[in-house]
């Protein structure tokens, strides 16, 4: 390979990156209003439903724009244009069949999925949500043939005009559902219905502009389909096969993921209305863990993921060169990039958990003291979901891809073993799911990290890994809650006091982290603002 195109490779990889990143916080910071609005119960059920919906369009197709992809790029970069439009097409119209299959399953469904989730009023959002698997269904396809075409722009674009519609619209619609039933005994389902539009919405956007895009390169794409001498040599069971192979490790791998948590909200469910109790309850319940701890949970984990992950495609391409230094120094450096992110979350996530809840969601009052302790015994899930994510993307990369999918399958068997003991034969209550949440990448981790030092006769540094950054975490959260303390005692204004103890935090760990020599100069500079870092070390003479 060419050094302009790894050039264009790393270039075009970075604005998926950049996208993916934004793409979260987006996510992420519009759920705080909606949760707002929905309130307690709202937010169970639209969790509830958003769950199913995404296990759905992950079995149904969310893999498939992974295999288009590649199968499209090997074929464009031999010059078969023609077997690579062919392959779009009977890829498009698989897909289609598939998603209208699992649409249909949710539509005519969703009565039977409220029963079996023991959730009323589910139902709404699901038939809402329903089109949206054969929306994302012909999304994905098209996403996959202009990334296989080597653009990411297109699928970029879409998917930050997807998440922003999707925002806006889920905001607008709760808003108004909320208000028009207010007098309905059944306002929390309207509700939650009205924040899954904002799904449709969003993917109907993306679908729209990633088909305009189309239209206007078609001309390009005929014009190469003429100029191709190699001809059709595909059939459509060629086709079938070659993604089936493609597809089959990765909707494994996505699944586990995505059953434990719906499996979650299903024990729960069932589990505590066979207990007798009352079913808003149970909604608000799973509303306060899914809205207000696991969106504060998933925040750093998305953010450090989606930066370290990042390192992937070199990884790979290392494992492609067979350069086994190099793959064991870049696998070392995103695990400790990623802890350095994870560990401090963690701890800040523990040590301010009230003010940080009584910011974001000012309309939780009766649930509070319940969210701050899930918070507090929860927030080292952030650690363990961050390790376990990316050392599976590194078995991944060097070829590992079924390690990731039998790791997952062994945790979550364990993980639907010990919830159920807890939630069947204790009062734990809604504090068991936080022992399952912990409790579930904890042994992915400890898989992963095995195989990991097998595949690449590979140990990790402990010290500047782990330790280091326990240790600055340790006194940045003693800094952060002294300042909020200070502060509260004095104006009892609660969000400039989080504020500045955030400020205050960030910049205490940061000068730890320089202290105690947690990165070479090397690390720091392929940090992001890397350069600029170095240079403020520098001057501080925090640099050996």
């Amino acid at each position: 390979m060419s050094t302009n195109q790894k050039n264009d490779l790393l270039r075009q990889g970075s604005i998926l990156a950049i996208a993916g990143i934004l793409v979260r916080l987006i996510g992420i910071l519009y759920r705080i209003p909606m949760s707002n609005l929905l309130g307690d119960a709202g937010n169970g059920i639209y969790s509830v439903a958003y769950g199913i919906y995404s296990v759905t369009l992950t079995l149904a197709s969310s893999s498939l724009p992974l295999a288009v992809s590649k199968l499209i790029a090997q074929r464009s970069i031999r010059k078969q244009h023609r077997n690579a439009f062919f392959l779009f097409r009977v890829a498009l119209i698989f897909s289609l069949i598939i998603g209208a299959a699992a649409a249909l399953f949710l539509f005519f469904g969703a009565d039977f999925l409220e029963g079996l989730y023991a959730r009323e009023g589910l139902a709404r959002p699901l038939r809402i949500v329903a089109p949206t698997v054969l929306v994302m269904s012909a999304l994905g396809i098209f996403r996959g043939f202009f990334q296989g075409k080597n653009t990411m722009v297109p699928t970029a674009v879409s998917q930050l005009l997807e998440q922003i519609v999707n925002a806006l619209v889920s905001i607008v619609a709760i808003s108004w559902m909320m208000h028009a039933f207010e007098e309905s005994e059944d306002q929390s389902a309207y509700g939650a219905a009205g924040g899954i539009m904002g799904t449709l919405a969003g993917a109907l956007t993306a679908l729209i502009f990633l088909l305009f895009i189309f239209s206007v390169c078609r001309p390009h794409l005929y014009r190469q389909i003429r100029h191709d001498t190699h001809g059709s040599t595909e059939t459509i069971r060629d086709i079938l096969k070659a993604l089936m192979i493609t597809v089959i490790p990765v909707i494994l791998s996505q699944t586990v993921y995505q059953i434990g948590f719906t499996l979650d909200d299903l024990l729960f469910g069932n589990l505590m209305d066979a207990k007798g109790i009352d079913n808003n309850i149970i909604s608000s319940l799973q509303g306060v863990f899914n809205s207000q701890y696991n969106i504060l949970i998933n925040a750093p984990v998305a953010v450090a993921t989606a930066m370290a992950s990042s390192t992937i495609p070199s990884i790979s391409a290392s494992t492609a060169a067979g350069d086994w230094r190099e793959i064991r120094r870049k696998v070392r450096g995103v695990i400790k990039f990623n802890m350095a992110v994870a560990i401090p979350a963690a701890v800040g996530l523990a040590v301010l958990a009230r003010p940080i809840l009584t910011l974001l969601f000012p309309s939780l009052t009766e649930y509070r003291d319940l969210a701050t302790n899930l918070l507090v015994y929860g927030s080292s899930a952030v650690v363990f979901f961050a390790l376990s994510t990316i050392t599976s993307a590194v078995l991944q990369s060097v070829n590992q891809m079924r390690t990731p999918v039998v790791h997952g399958a062994i945790s979550l068997a364990l993980h639907v073993l010990i919830l159920y003991f807890l939630l069947k034969y204790t009062d734990l209550g809604i504090y068991a799911l936080i022992i399952g949440n912990v409790s579930f990448p904890i042994v992915i981790c400890a898989l992963n990290w095995r195989s990991v030092g097998i595949a690449l006769s590979y140990r990790q540094e402990v010290q500047k890994t782990f330790i280091i950054p326990l240790i600055s975490s340790a006194i940045m959260g003693l800094i952060a809650w002294g300042v909020y303390s200070l502060l509260f005692s004095w104006t009892e204004k609660n969000t400039l006091s989080v504020v500045i103890a955030v400020v205050a935090a960030v910049l205490v760990y940061g000068f730890c982290l320089l202290r105690f020599y947690c990165f070479t100069r090397q690390e720091l500079y392929d940090l992001p603002f890397g350069g600029r870092i170095v240079r403020l070390a520098q001057r501080m003479r925090l640099l050996p």
